[in-house]
């Protein structure tokens, strides 16, 4: 119950928000370094894109609860590289 509430809480610190991707953020970081390693863009399905869609629109119960298990250590790996 926690991990559904906090998740987007969590999501929207990290500079993934309605508005977008916040600049100076731990998201905007994490774009660049996508954007990069894909050749200038982000890659439709990657950790970033699917954050930022989660940011963006929100996502229904049973997808946040997919999510919170699919990106648990996808998130820790990014936070260990930045």
């Amino acid at each position: 119950g926690l991990a559904l509430v906090g998740l987007p809480v969590f999501i929207s610190a990290l500079g993934f928000t309605g508005a977008g991707i916040a600049a100076g953020s731990i998201a905007a970081k994490m774009m660049s370094a996508a954007a990069i390693a894909n050749g200038g863009g982000v890659a439709a399905g990657s950790t970033v894109a699917v954050l930022q869609s989660i940011g963006a629109a929100g996502l229904s119960l049973g997808a946040k609860v997919g999510l919170t298990a699919a990106l648990s250590s996808a998130g820790a790996a990014a936070g260990a590289e930045l």
